[in-house]
């Protein structure tokens, strides 16, 4: 049978005035489940038909937990305090979220890339949402979750509502939601949607209009941002993630993208030499003696594809646009006194498979600045943390340290003073 999606006034609203809801929702939920058997899915809006072609060809599996968590922890913090769609948090929290205590409501709001910066509003339904992952930092984009509000409003540049079996994943069912896109006042670009989601209710053209008005009045919000600060919507610095791991990463525009080992040493030297290095002198912080001018000139060469052409120069090789580090947040919540943050930035030495010169004097100035903050504050629960990891396990003097925080009746105290004991033997041997 062909497929036949059904004509409304209103294309984008889910659920008319005169529609039986619980009618509407048997026969979603048998389009649906006509659609996986056998790709026939008479009975649905042209815009549902066409998301679920879209889901199917991205290779969705509608009964497949859905969701990839993207973004997290600090890394999270930090994306979406300096992504242009905190700017209207406020507007959006005043017109949206106040009101949603206690109704079943939740408020997302995500990137351009369907990536859920917040989601805030009834608490119950926030924890409800997680059974579908529906949670801060995980990709709901069409792409990734399938059909769904947000996604789609992304992917279609427009104001949308899904209801319930309209969801390409079944484990969506039971929800329903509105969502509209979020632009640049100034140029027009998508910066990311709003989103209602709960029960059936979000799919009247009531709420499509609520989210409607947020986004006017966001947008509002944005363009007196922009008034007193032009570059204030610009693109996200780019981040390179160095500590703790063998896979080092670039985050650009919320992107992750994974570097090569060599690609990254010369990211971290450039940013620890703003003032540029030539090629032997790269070749040197690299190599010692192993490596060419010519060898470090196509490096740099295949580099500009990765980070771009503009943010790197040459005669010397230097960075011309601002790169951010884990390196540098480390040494800048020091600067300030903040060990407790700088041990949470800090999840272990600098590019730890790197043999470069260059990378090993930071990776020793880094932990020596490190273990010399820990020792000064003497703080009881970040010692226990830094002796746990690799670099302190065996740094007697941070034990020591932990030691004298430690009531001596305790069973801990003994445990620690036998570490260092046996610390203190395999050095001397």
């Amino acid at each position: 049978m062909p497929m036949q999606p059904v004509a409304h006034a209103n294309p984008w609203v889910a659920v008319h005035p005169e529609d039986d809801i619980a009618l509407l929702a048997r026969k979603v939920s048998a389009a649906h489940q006509a659609f996986v058997d056998s790709a026939d899915a008479a009975g649905v809006r042209a815009v549902v038909l066409d998301s679920w072609l879209r889901s199917r060809s991205n290779g969705v599996d509608p009964d497949r937990r859905i969701g990839v968590s993207v973004l997290g922890g600090v890394e999270l913090e930090r994306y979406r305090s300096a992504h242009p769609m905190a700017l209207i948090l406020p507007v959006i929290r005043k017109l949206l979220v106040e009101d949603a205590a206690d109704t079943g409501l939740l408020v997302a709001i995500s990137d351009a890339h369907g990536r859920l910066l917040w989601v805030e509003g009834d608490s119950s339904a926030k924890d409800r949402a997680l059974d579908m992952n529906f949670a801060e930092g995980v990709d709901w984009s069409e792409d990734t979750a399938g059909t769904n509000a947000p996604g789609t409003a992304l992917a279609l540049d427009h104001s949308v509502q899904i209801f319930g079996a309209e969801h390409f994943s079944r484990a969506v069912h039971d929800w329903s939601c509105s969502a509209a896109p979020v632009h640049d006042p100034t140029s027009g670009r998508i910066l990311g949607a709003i989103d209602i989601t709960g029960g059936p209710r979000v799919a009247v053209p009531e709420v499509l209009q609520l989210i409607k008005a947020t986004v006017v009045a966001a947008e509002s919000e944005l363009r007196f941002h922009l008034l007193n600060a032009p570059h204030v919507l610009g693109e996200n610095v780019p981040r390179l993630k160095l500590l703790g791991t063998t896979h080092p990463v670039l985050i650009r525009d919320g992107e992750r993208i994974a570097l090569p080992r060599r690609h990254a040493e010369i990211l971290l030297m450039l940013s620890e030499h703003p003032e540029g290095l030539s090629a032997d002198q790269l070749a040197i912080l690299l190599d010692e003696g192993e490596l060419d001018g010519v060898t470090i000139r196509a490096e740099l060469s295949r580099l500009r594809r990765v980070f771009g052409a503009t943010g790197l120069a040459s005669r010397p090789y230097r960075l011309t646009d601002e790169l951010l580090t884990d390196v540098g947040d480390v040494r800048s919540a020091l600067d300030r006194g903040d060990v407790a943050f700088a041990m949470q930035v800090y999840t272990g030495p600098v590019l730890p498979g790197s043999d470069a010169p260059g990378v090993g004097r930071v990776r020793d100035e880094l932990r020596a600045r490190v273990q010399a903050a820990l020792l000064r504050a003497g703080d009881a629960a970040l010692l226990a943390r830094w002796t746990s990891t690799v670099d302190g396990r065996e740094d007697s003097a941070a034990w020591t340290a932990y030691l004298s925080t430690i009531d001596r009746g305790s069973p801990l105290y003994a445990q620690v003073k036998a570490r260092i004991e046996l610390i203190d033997r395999q050095y001397r041997n």
